[in-house]
């Protein structure tokens, strides 16, 4: 498995398992501990968190299972995100959907991470959407506490555009090292817009969340997706994938961002499905061939 330095002390494997949908799964805490068992066995150690995921339940779920075995978690590296605030009968006392990147709401939802993953420290924690209503002094001395405290290794933000990144890292005392963003053969917005180019200017590797794009180009539902399913099974008879999961897959993975999908399935199959995809190579005709589909006109 491929790695990506993250800093000198965190590297990263290059596909990262996302754990939103685990609620979902239905699986027992045993069926759980072995899909983690299966990930780290395979080269993936790096699984992505976040507080509100199944309604603040999936963190609990991972942390019982891996509680099975403590001894994972120093093979393994955690992130999770924290920010929204969403109204559910496991936080009765949420009252509306927003935003809340106060230091109080920091540090509570990093105390919470914590218990609920069964964990004396989480080695990246990111601010999960960009928020109109934002201290920057106020994050920078929770992150600034929690480092201090051990508590965080290191901070990120996700879903953040440029302007933005640049605010809250005027106020931090250490480098912002990551921005997971939405990234996918069918949403272009990230790779047009210079969010992926801020980046690559500050040599910060992205995270690529809904790299499937949820799964709508292989409904076929719109124009888009009609046109990309014809070039990626096109694209993946010329390089022997076996499926266009993994044409897309390497289609980001193939840009010089290094860039890390994140693998959202509770399916070991399909998981290896991405792994794979790691050796599959794009040539120039081929990647400019599947984003010219997307965009449903040739490059300027």
């Amino acid at each position: 498995m491929q790695r990506i330095q993250m800093t000198e002390d965190l590297s990263f494997s290059r596909i990262i398992h996302g754990l939103w949908r685990l609620s979902d799964w239905k699986q027992s805490k045993e069926d759980t501990l072995s899909l983690i068992q299966h990930n780290i066995e395979n080269g993936i150690t790096t699984f992505d968190h976040a507080d509100i995921y199944g309604s603040y339940t999936c963190e609990t779920l991972f942390g019982e299972a891996l509680a099975l075995q403590p001894s994972l978690r120093e093979k393994m590296e955690i992130v999770t995100k924290c920010g929204i605030v969403l109204p559910s009968d496991n936080r009765p006392e949420h009252k509306t959907h927003h935003y809340n990147t106060s230091k109080k709401h920091i540090l509570t939802s990093v105390e919470h991470s914590l218990q609920q993953l069964k964990t004396d420290y989480i080695d990246l924690l990111l601010i999960h959407r960009p928020d109109p209503f934002m201290n920057g002094e106020e994050v920078a001395e929770a992150f600034t506490q929690l480092k201090e405290e051990g508590k965080v290794r290191h901070f990120g933000v996700s879903n953040f555009k440029d302007h933005q990144w640049n605010m809250l890292q005027s106020y931090l005392p250490c480098p912002l090292i990551t921005n997971q963003i939405e990234l996918s053969a069918y949403h272009l917005e990230n790779f047009e817009d210079g969010t992926l180019n801020l980046c690559q200017e500050k040599r910060v590797a992205p995270m690529a969340w809904s790299p499937l794009s949820g799964g709508a180009i292989f409904k076929g539902e719109d124009e888009k997706a009609v046109r990309l399913q014809h070039t990626l099974k096109k694209v993946q008879e010329e390089t022997g994938a076996k499926g266009i999961d993994q044409v897309l897959y390497a289609w980001l993975l193939n840009h010089p961002a290094k860039i890390m999908p994140i693998v959202g399935s509770g399916k070991k199959e399909r998981i290896q499905h991405a792994i794979d995809s790691l050796s599959i190579q794009l040539d120039h005709d081929q990647w400019f061939e599947i984003l010219q589909t997307s965009m449903g006109h040739d490059v300027p």
